[in-house]
């Protein structure tokens, strides 16, 4: 089954969760908008007709005198319409004292500059209201109430509501089927990526029936995963044949001086240049040997590393059955090197790997610690679930300015340099590690090496 990515963390999800975000904010924007030309209306209506209703007062003034308006102000509240504001009136004297009208005080309004505001009714609701002034000893105030404005408002609440959880619903929907599509499409070049075989290169040269910018990066991506593929096809047969032409004459050698050191006399005593020889050849097989063996372990690191995230081969291994059998056969050894041997193996540990590899994994962390541990010294092998594998031991250890730098090629701790060895074996280790998607780790010790390996970090 192809790995998805976490749904928190996918592109798709949130381009989904923006659009949602945006819609909603749109809906709430309108709605806000909508509110506030409503009753931004209402009250410049309302300014309108309190103007419109003092002006037809002062025309009665003018035409008729005070009692001529106080008796229109006693019509108009005896006859309110009932589809317009209720209207408020008072007539007063220059002390504010009523002389017609339904307000028995006169607010806080300057009747000399027609000062409009909001004033409270003795029923306790609001009104616009204008006052003015039609005499040195007489004034005017008109109200209008508000309208009540809430069940509109409340109405308009609603429609944005609804229509809004239909326009978030609609792009949710929309952007899900949309980012559905998409992540498939992503999904086969991630796919081709994680396995690059025959079958995902296949699909990916297909493309799709969309001639997008992602049909496009679709083929590039399988050209260049077949451009990658015939190069690290091309490498492997090179490093094999460089390999087979290197290996087979040193072997011819080493053949050659075994033949030459039969030839010599058995006793050295007898001849001492036939003694020199014998052991010049010696030592030239001890060289071949690790030469051959150098190259081995390069060519070890090469196929590693190409082949990391490449899972053709791998198969599910018991690294527990595997650790106890490694254990038993170095249990021998380390009781006659003289080193104690501990081991702290949990049951039921799997891993999908290569058990080949896995085994050269450990052993070469084993061998390491043997070979540096002086005799009296102990060494402790431990795996636990996870998987995690832990080799520990109180040697020497590894010096500080020579910790960064444990796993590259050819490098050796500098208390560590009369133990032979060409530097390869932790980076054989590591790139095996990496095979396996794991880690591995010098991690810091009170005393000795400690040498953990467990899954890679996500982040």
């Amino acid at each position: 089954m192809a790995r998805l990515v976490d749904i928190h963390r996918s592109i798709f999800t949130q381009i989904v969760a923006w659009a949602i975000l945006i819609a909603a904010l749109i809906t709430f924007g309108l709605w806000l908008l909508t509110d506030t030309t409503i009753q931004r209306t209402n009250h410049i209506a309302l300014e309108r007709a309190v103007d419109v209703d003092l002006a037809g007062m002062v025309d009665i003034f003018a035409s008729g005198g005070a009692v001529e308006l106080s008796n229109r102000i006693n019509d108009r509240l005896a006859l309110q319409p009932r589809d317009a504001n209720p209207a408020h009136y008072l007539l007063a004297d220059a002390k504010g004292t009523p002389l017609a009208g339904d307000v028995r005080a006169w607010p806080g309004l300057h009747a000399g500059v027609s000062e409009t505001g909001e004033i409270v009714l003795p029923d306790g609701e609001r009104a616009l209201a204008r006052a003015t002034q039609l005499g040195p000893d007489l004034r005017l105030m008109v109200a209008h109430e508000y309208r009540d404005l809430g069940l509109l408002l409340r109405q308009v609440a609603l429609a944005f509501l609804a229509g809004g959880l239909l326009a978030v619903g609609a792009v949710a929907l929309a952007g899900w089927l949309a980012a559905q599509r998409l992540a498939g499409r992503i999904e086969r070049i991630n796919a081709a990526f994680r396995h690059p075989d025959d079958a995902a290169l296949a699909q990916l040269a297909k493309g799709s029936k969309d001639r997008d910018e992602i049909d496009e990066l679709t083929r590039h991506s399988g050209d260049a995963l077949a451009r990658l593929r015939r190069l690290a096809s091309a490498q492997r047969e090179t490093t094999d044949q460089v390999a087979h032409e290197m290996r087979t004459p040193l072997m011819h050698l080493d053949n050659r001086l075994v033949r030459a050191l039969a030839t010599l006399p058995a006793n050295g005593s007898a001849d001492d240049a036939g003694s020199e020889a014998a052991a010049r050849i010696t030592d030239a097989r001890l060289e071949i040997r690790s030469i051959i063996r150098m190259l081995e372990s390069l060519l070890d690191i090469a196929a590693s590393q190409a082949r990391r995230g490449d899972r053709h081969g791998l198969a599910q291994v018991d690294l527990s059955a595997l650790a106890e059998r490694l254990a038993e056969l170095y249990a021998d050894s380390a009781e006659e090197s003289g080193h104690a041997f501990e081991l702290a193996i949990e049951p039921g540990v799997t891993l999908e790997g290569e058990e080949m590899q896995l085994t050269r994994l450990i052993t070469n962390l084993l061998d390491n610690a043997f070979k540096f541990v002086p005799p009296g010294g102990t060494v402790r092998l431990e795996l636990a679930k996870g998987p995690r594998l832990t080799v520990r031991d109180d040697g020497p250890g590894v010096p500080e300015p020579d910790r960064h730098r444990i796993f590259d090629k050819f490098s050796r701790a500098g208390n560590h340099d009369g133990h032979g060895g060409a530097g390869l074996g932790l980076t054989l280790c590591r790139a095996i590690a990496e095979r396996h998607h794991l880690e591995i780790k010098l991690v810091p010790s009170e005393k000795g090496a400690c040498f953990t390996i467990a899954p890679e970090s996500k982040s």
